[in-house]
């Protein structure tokens, strides 16, 4: 890949690039409502701790449940972040590899 190449896929993944901080005060302060997870992209995950949260309200178990995930994520958001983030640089990379083939010249058969 040629160097022009790596700097778009850099910006891509630049600009596809979740803020540490944010996740974490989403984290403190929404946690429980999975609020650090929807900003992350993990939607399914953000859902299920949102819905037993809410059915928390009612029972204590699955607060007990969501207050153990809470400490949990807390550890595992920087991963997610890079998960995230290599992610990003894997599409960016397919769609510049995308650009250049469709870019290169057509050779016409001859005869």
């Amino acid at each position: 890949m040629s160097l022009q190449s790596e700097m778009l896929v850099e910006q891509k993944v630049s600009n596809a690039q979740k803020s540490t901080g944010t996740a974490y005060l989403l984290w403190f302060f929404l946690g429980g409502f999975g609020a650090h997870r929807f900003y992350l992209g993990k939607t399914g995950t953000a859902v299920t701790q949102l819905i037993i949260t809410l059915i928390g309200c009612f029972t204590l178990f699955p607060l007990i449940v969501t207050g153990i995930w809470w400490i949990v994520d807390a550890f595992l958001i920087p991963g997610i972040i890079q998960g995230h983030m290599e992610q990003a640089r894997r599409n960016a990379r397919l769609e510049v590899a995308a650009m250049q083939v469709a870019a290169a010249p057509v050779s016409q058969p001859q005869g």
